[in-house]
């Protein structure tokens, strides 16, 4: 997030507004992340994207550290496999599944211990801009299941585990 911004100039509490939607140069995908986790509470977490940086690897592991993540599956696309693959050690440490499909979403599903469930679909893939992103946020149940089981479809049965993949390059 800027410096001298608040997420609240750009969100309002779930609680408050069950759809919301923004256009910004202010948010990253992580500052939503960490936004949802702290008013939901411990929570699984799926997210898809094209490519992922470094940079939100090292935000990622923070949100991790904080302990409000009880699992992070991660969905990448395949083109974007050599930068993966430099990161692959990073991502271990940090997301506990990460898969290699042909996906260009950047979907973040999120559903916590109790039950609450939070769906946000962005334009902004898991890297660092200061470009305008937009996406909308919902608390929406049947939204939530639609997104999951479809995201859950693209892991089981479009997907190849990093760690597979990984495995393979270095036996070759």
């Amino acid at each position: 997030m800027k410096r001298n911004q608040s997420i609240g100039d750009v969100l309002r509490p779930l609680a408050d507004a069950p759809y919301q939607a923004y256009l910004s140069n202010v948010l990253q995908v992580a500052d939503v992340l960490d936004w949802i986790l702290s008013q939901v509470g411990h929570a699984e977490v799926w997210q898809t994207s094209f490519s992922i940086s470094e940079e939100f690897l090292r935000r990622l592991f923070f949100i991790e550290r904080s302990g409000n993540v009880s699992r992070f599956n991660l969905v990448l696309d395949h083109k974007a496999t050599n930068k993966t693959l430099k990161l692959w050690a990073f991502i271990t440490q940090v997301i506990e599944r990460t898969y290699l499909a042909d996906n260009h979403s950047k979907i973040l599903l999120v559903k916590s211990d109790r039950g609450d469930t939070v769906a946000v679909v962005t334009s902004q893939n898991l890297t660092r801009g200061n470009r305008h992103e937009s996406a909308f946020i919902t608390t929406d149940k049947a939204i939530f299941d639609t997104l999951h089981s479809q995201v859950n479809d693209l892991i089981r049965n479009h997907s190849v585990p990093l760690n597979e993949l990984f495995q393979q390059r270095i036996n070759s």
